[in-house]
């Protein structure tokens, strides 16, 4: 059993936890993920690793709650036990010095930036930050990402802080500005992530994003997580997490991602109607 040592809220239905997993801890790196099993009847739900400390044994992720799954791990506080916890999964960041790195986070996103901007200053790199939500009850872990980067961008939706508008309109004015970019890093919603790609690839500008369609066992057997790269049939689990942005066929997997969208609408239903009997 794998113990919840904290629980924080960071927004409405994000949730912070900190769990004692020891060998996860020690060989965990940047980019990587696990899949998370709440009880012996509960899927695998993969996410992406946002710290961990390897001399306490302690690995740290950010949830929203959306799905049956999620809500059920929402519910669990401090000192409860999840069932099982397998990884560090997928393949690492390719972090190294490549000068001007820009780590762009949407939403959740954001938690998964963390360690990508904290592994790319440690390599010498500028890093900058461009940080967005819908508005500004809902920004994650600014402090963190001022703590780590030479600079910090923010958008809201609504203008609540920061620029009104998307991450992209920062990047595009940066881009337009002149700002020199080497490389730059999107983790986020898919929409999202695939406006970067599109503005980026006009430019020139490498980027990488991080991959988080529907994963069921996260180690390649399933199939489930398939996704078309420059042609190519790859598996997020294994082939990435992490991918060349100009490479990936955007159109396929928002279509993919939209496939159970009323099985797991019916799912949520169920589950909130037999809770709310029991309580």
């Amino acid at each position: 059993m794998y113990k919840i040592i904290t629980k924080r809220k960071l927004a409405e239905n994000v949730i912070l936890i900190k769990i004692y997993a020891p060998e996860i801890a020690k060989k965990a790196q940047t980019g990587q993920f696990v899949i998370v099993i709440i009880d012996e009847t509960g899927e695998r739900i993969p996410l992406t690793l946002a710290d961990w400390n390897p001399s306490e044994g302690i690995i740290t992720l950010v949830f929203q709650e959306v799905g049956v799954s999620t809500k059920k791990l929402g519910c669990l506080g401090s000192n409860e036990e999840l069932y099982d916890v397998l990884g560090p999964l997928g393949n690492p960041s390719d972090i190294r010095h490549y000068g001007t790195s820009i780590v762009v986070g949407g939403g959740v996103g954001t938690a998964c930036c963390l360690p990508v901007a904290k592994s790319l200053k440690k390599a010498g790199n500028k890093v900058v930050s461009i940080i967005g939500a819908r508005n500004k009850e809902y920004l994650i872990l600014e402090n963190e990402m001022r703590s780590i980067c030479d600079e910090v961008y923010i958008s809201t939706d609504d203008g609540s802080k920061g620029v009104k508008g998307f991450v992209s309109d920062i990047l595009k004015t940066l881009i337009e500005e002149g700002h020199p970019i080497d490389i730059v890093y999107a983790i986020g919603p898919v929409l999202m992530m695939r406006a970067i790609a599109n503005l980026t690839q006009g430019y020139g500008i490498k980027t990488v994003v991080s991959l988080n369609p529907i994963m069921v066992d996260g180690m390649g057997m399933c199939g489930a997580c398939r996704v078309s790269i420059g042609g190519e049939v790859k598996f997020a689990c294994v082939d990435g997490p992490e991918f060349d942005a100009h490479q990936v066929d955007f159109d396929e997997l928002i279509k993919r991602q939209r496939m159970f969208l009323d099985e797991e609408k019916l799912a949520l239903e169920h589950w909130q109607k037999h809770r709310s009997k029991r309580v």
